[in-house]
């Protein structure tokens, strides 16, 4: 690799999103993986899945093996413009009020209307049982 770095911008690394042209951004690197898509262990759909998107975390969440990081340098291409690539957001869940078991005399009711008819149910079947 040549001392000399090519800068690209996110959006230009987010255009190659393609099977026969995928480029990814990985720890602020850019790669362009086409020639690898048909070797890639994963599939190419795995590479795709990871364009567009600063892929850092899909590729380390996989643990690549050292051989295949020394393969990667082959397709390093240049280097992302950090301040260009968006921040991932965060899930944030909306409010919810929280459950709170219901203890009043009406639920009290809804339970023995459940259970007695079973506990009859289970008697008569007890007794038939027998006979």
């Amino acid at each position: 690799m040549a001392s000399y770095s090519k800068m690209h911008t996110f959006e230009e690394v987010a255009k190659h999103n393609k099977t026969n042209d995928c480029w990814l951004i990985i720890s602020g690197k850019v790669y362009d993986v086409t020639p690898f898509m048909d070797d890639h262990p994963g599939g190419s759909e795995v590479l795709l899945s990871s364009t567009g998107k600063n892929a850092t975390n899909d590729f380390e969440d996989v643990g690549h093996s050292d051989s295949a990081r020394e393969m990667m340098e082959k397709y390093h291409i240049g280097e992302i413009d950090s301040k260009a690539v968006p921040t991932k957001h965060t899930y944030i869940p909306p409010q919810q009020t929280p459950v709170n078991p219901d203890t009043t005399p009406e639920f009290v009711i809804k339970i023995l209307q459940f259970l007695v008819p079973l506990l009859i149910l289970g008697l008569a079947i007890a007794v038939l049982s027998i006979h």
